[in-house]
C-alpha cells in the first residue's frame, strides 16, 4: 500500500491559494452546522515522524473557530496514565457534542511506536487492534465522526528533514532517539503502519492516506478529506432526525423472563447470630485483600444493580467498612448532568476507572443504558439494542488489561419490595430513602423485569459476570457480596495477579 504512493504529487501556489480561498469558508461554515446539530468529531493525525503533523494541524486549525475545538499532543503516558487502560487516556479527552478534538498522534501509538519499541507483546497486539476497532465502533454508532489522517512520506525525505531539524539549535529537539532508530528501520516500521492500515481500515472510521512530501499538495487534501467526511455527517444526520423511541413489550422476551430471576430462591436466609460472626471474618479478610490488590496493583471493579430498596447502599456499606479509604472510592450514579449528555455515555464511566491497585464502586452503573433509559424512553430502540455490544466490548478491555469486574444484581420480590417502601416512609430516619418516583417505577415492574433478564443474559460473561443476589434477607444478600468479593480476589492472587 504505502511503497506504491505516488509521493511525488506537488501543486503550485497559485492553485493552491485559489483552492484554500474555497476549503477554509467551507471548512468554517461546516464546524458551525457540527456544532448546531451537536455532531462531535475527532480528527487524529498519524504518519512518519517529520512528515508534517504539527504543520498541518496548525494550517488546519486556521479555518476553524478556536471556541469550537481543542488539540492533544499525544506523548508518552504519564505515570497516572499507565495505572490505567491504555484508552483511559483518550475516553477522558473525547469531544463534547458539536466540538472537535484533534490529536497530533493517537490512541494507535499502542500499535506503532510502542510495538516498535517492543513495549507490547504478541499476545497484548492482538488486545489492542480490538480493544481500538472496539472503541471506534462505539462512538460512531453514537454518531461521532472520527477522521483518521495518515501522513505518508519516504526514508530519504525523512532522513532529509531529521537532518535539517538536527542542524539547528532551536529545533534539534524535536528529533528523538526513538525518531532516528524508525528511519534507520524504516522498511520494518513501514510494515507495522501497513498492518495496522489494513486492521482498522473500517467502513465508519476509515483510513485517508496523505501525500506528505509536497505540503500545498497536503494541506489541500487534508481540508478536502475533512469537508467531505464533515459534509457527509450532515447530510445523514439532517436526514434521519425522525426519533424511533420506544419503550418494551413485556411480552417480546418472556422466555428470558423465566430463565434468570424466576429462578432465584428468595427463601434463603441467615440468623443474624451467623451473620455477625461471618460478617466479622469476612469484612477482617477484605482489609488483607485491599492492601495485597495494592502491592500487586491490580484494579477492582464492583458494579451494583438492583430494585429500588434491593439492598445495594447496605451491601456496600458493609463492605467498605474495614477497607483503606485511601484506596477505594464508591460513586453514585444519578442521572446524567448537562455536562455528561455531551458525551458518549459511557464516557463519564471510562473517566472514573480505578488506577492500578485501587478499587472502584459503582452504585448503579452503565447498565443504565439497557433498564432505566431503555424503559424510560431515554435513548432510541438502535441505541439500547447496540449497548450491550459495547457494554460487553468495554468489560471485555478492562479485564484483558487485568481489571477484576464483578456486577451484582440485588434481587428481591416485589412484596418485599413494597414492605420495604412502607418502612422507610413510617421512619422519619429513612424518608429521605423514598421519592414518588420509586412508587411509579413499580408500576412498570413487569417491562424491568423482562430488560432485567435480557441484561443478564446478553451481559455476563467469564470474565465480567453477573452475580444474582438473593436479597429479601439482607443479611444472606451481603454476606454472599461479601464472600463473592473475598473469593474473586483471592482467585486472581493465586494465578499470581495475571491478567483474565
Amino acid at each position: 500500500m504505502l511503497e506504491k504512493l505516488d509521493l511525488t504529487k506537488k501543486m503550485g501556489k497559485e492553485e493552491y491559494k485559489e483552492k484554500m480561498e474555497h476549503l477554509e469558508k467551507s471548512l468554517g461554515k461546516l464546524q458551525r452546522r457540527c456544532k448546531e446539530l451537536n455532531i462531535p468529531v475527532m480528527i487524529a493525525f498519524e504518519g512518519f515522524g517529520a512528515a508534517g503533523k504539527g504543520l498541518q494541524i496548525g494550517k488546519l486549525i486556521q479555518a476553524l473557530d478556536p471556541r469550537g475545538f481543542r488539540v492533544y499532543a499525544v506523548k508518552s503516558e504519564t505515570e497516572e496514565e499507565k495505572l490505567h487502560p491504555f484508552l483511559w487516556r483518550f475516553w477522558t479527552k473525547l469531544p463534547e457534542k458539536g466540538r472537535i478534538a484533534i490529536y497530533d498522534t493517537s490512541w494507535y501509538t499502542r500499535v506503532l511506536k510502542d510495538r516498535f519499541d517492543k513495549k507490547v507483546k504478541k499476545p497484548e497486539l492482538a488486545d489492542a487492534y480490538e480493544s481500538i476497532l472496539s472503541f471506534e465502533d462505539q462512538l460512531t454508532e453514537d454518531g461521532m465522526v472520527i477522521i483518521k489522517l495518515f501522513l505518508a512520506i519516504d526514508k530519504k525525505e525523512q532522513k532529509k528533514r531529521f537532518d535539517r531539524l538536527l542542524a539547528s539549535r532551536d529545533t534539534a529537539w524535536r528529533v528523538t532517539k526513538g525518531d532516528l532508530r524508525r528511519n534507520e528501520k524504516f522498511d520494518k516500521y513501514q510494515e507495522m503502519n501497513e498492518e495496522m492500515l489494513a486492521r482498522t481500515d473500517t467502513e465508519k472510521a476509515p483510513w485517508h492516506i496523505v501525500e506528505a512530501v509536497d505540503r500545498r499538495f497536503a494541506t489541500v487534501k487534508i481540508y478536502s478529506i475533512v469537508e467531505e467526511m464533515l459534509a457527509r455527517q450532515i447530510e445523514k444526520v439532517e436526514g434521519s432526525l425522525a426519533d424511533d423511541r420506544a419503550g418494551t413489550d413485556a411480552a417480546e422476551t418472556k422466555e428470558l423472563m423465566e430463565s434468570i430471576l424466576g429462578k432465584v430462591d428468595l427463601s434463603l436466609s441467615c440468623g443474624r447470630e451467623e451473620y455477625e460472626r461471618e460478617l466479622k471474618v469476612l469484612q477482617n479478610r477484605i482489609r488483607e485483600l485491599h492492601g495485597e490488590l495494592y502491592r500487586r496493583r491490580i484494579p477492582v471493579v464492583l458494579g451494583f444493580e438492583g430494585w429500588d430498596a434491593g439492598g445495594k447502599g447496605g451491601a456496600i456499606k458493609r463492605l467498605t467498612a474495614k477497607m483503606d479509604p485511601r484506596g477505594y472510592v464508591v460513586h453514585p450514579t444519578a442521572s446524567p448532568n448537562a455536562v455528561e449528555r455531551q458525551y458518549h455515555y459511557l464516557w463519564r464511566f471510562w473517566k472514573d476507572m480505578p488506577k492500578a491497585g485501587h478499587i472502584t464502586i459503582f452504585d448503579r452503573t452503565w447498565y443504565g443504558r439497557v433498564m432505566v433509559e431503555r424503559i424510560e424512553g431515554f435513548c432510541t430502540k438502535s441505541e439500547w439494542r447496540r449497548a450491550y455490544r459495547e457494554i460487553n466490548d468495554m468489560e471485555r478491555t478492562l479485564t484483558r488489561e487485568g481489571v477484576i469486574v464483578l456486577k451484582f444484581w440485588m434481587q428481591i420480590d416485589k412484596d418485599e419490595q413494597e414492605r420495604r417502601f412502607r418502612e422507610r416512609q413510617e421512619n422519619p430516619e429513612k424518608q429521605w430513602k423514598i421519592t414518588e418516583e420509586d412508587w411509579r417505577n413499580r408500576e412498570k415492574w413487569d417491562h424491568y423485569e423482562v430488560a432485567v433478564n435480557e441484561m443478564l443474559i446478553r451481559t455476563s460473561t467469564a470474565n465480567a459476570p453477573w452475580i444474582v443476589v438473593e436479597g429479601n434477607d439482607k443479611y444472606y444478600a451481603r454476606l454472599k457480596v461479601l464472600r463473592t468479593v473475598v473469593e474473586a480476589i483471592e482467585e486472581r492472587i493465586k494465578t499470581g495477579g495475571k491478567r483474565a
